[in-house]
């Protein structure tokens, strides 16, 4: 997914910790209730320098947060997600995960000018900024709909004969990593088309470096 001069908008999920969402998996139960959570969000800045468009994309594609595959990238998003979790043994042998409450706290990592830019200049600039994070809190969205997906699989579901509740965290295993990359996926397909020719980020590149 590169951007066409040397880098890329970088959303891997990397920060998902599936040991920690481990709660159940193969219930037909109906799941109760979820409490309602709402996510913390985070920017953080980067800084960059120069004092045209041709220069601000350059000094982002020096500066810009190293993807995994070693190319820079515009901006990033990422998160960590952990959760309270209270599982009971029920009569029958079987394990049930009654609550899970999920704490999750999504970053974007966004580039800002250091210095003080010409008014032409700055006005470009706010709205490839404007553009690049509406872009980046849609990867943000996609992260929140992975962890409502996770509650809903797993609050509420039991596991049978599993008396002291450890089948059911290998089950879920392998549920998470199926919605992990049913999310990555959803991620690479957005980006692709967003960066193709005429997509918004693209555009948002070729304004700035264009505008002067």
């Amino acid at each position: 997914m590169h951007s066409g001069r040397g880098f890329q908008v970088n959303t891997a999920f990397r920060s998902i910790l599936l040991a920690s969402c481990l709660a159940t998996a193969t219930a037909t139960a109906t799941a109760p209730a979820h409490a309602q959570w709402k996510p913390v969000e985070k920017i953080e800045a980067y800084p960059i320098s120069g004092a045209s468009g041709p220069e601000l994309y350059a000094s982002i594609g020096e500066r810009g947060p190293q993807a995994s595959t070693g190319t820079r990238a515009i901006a990033h998003t990422d998160f960590k997600l952990t959760w309270q979790r209270k599982y009971e043994p029920q009569p029958d042998g079987a394990c049930t995960l009654v609550s899970a409450k999920p704490k999750l706290i999504i970053t974007y990592r966004l580039p800002k000018p250091a210095g003080k830019l010409p008014p032409r200049i700055k006005q470009n600039w706010d709205v490839f900024a404007a553009g690049v994070e509406k872009h980046e809190r849609v990867h943000g969205e996609h992260i929140v709909d992975m962890v409502k997906a996770i509650e809903a699989l797993s609050v509420g579901f039991s596991a049978p004969a599993d008396p002291k509740c450890q089948k059911v965290r290998t089950e879920l295993t392998k549920r998470l990593a199926e919605l992990s990359l049913a999310q990555r996926q959803k991620s690479r397909d957005f980006d692709r088309v967003e960066l193709s020719d005429g997509g918004n980020v693209h555009q948002l590149i070729l304004n700035l470096v264009n505008g002067g």
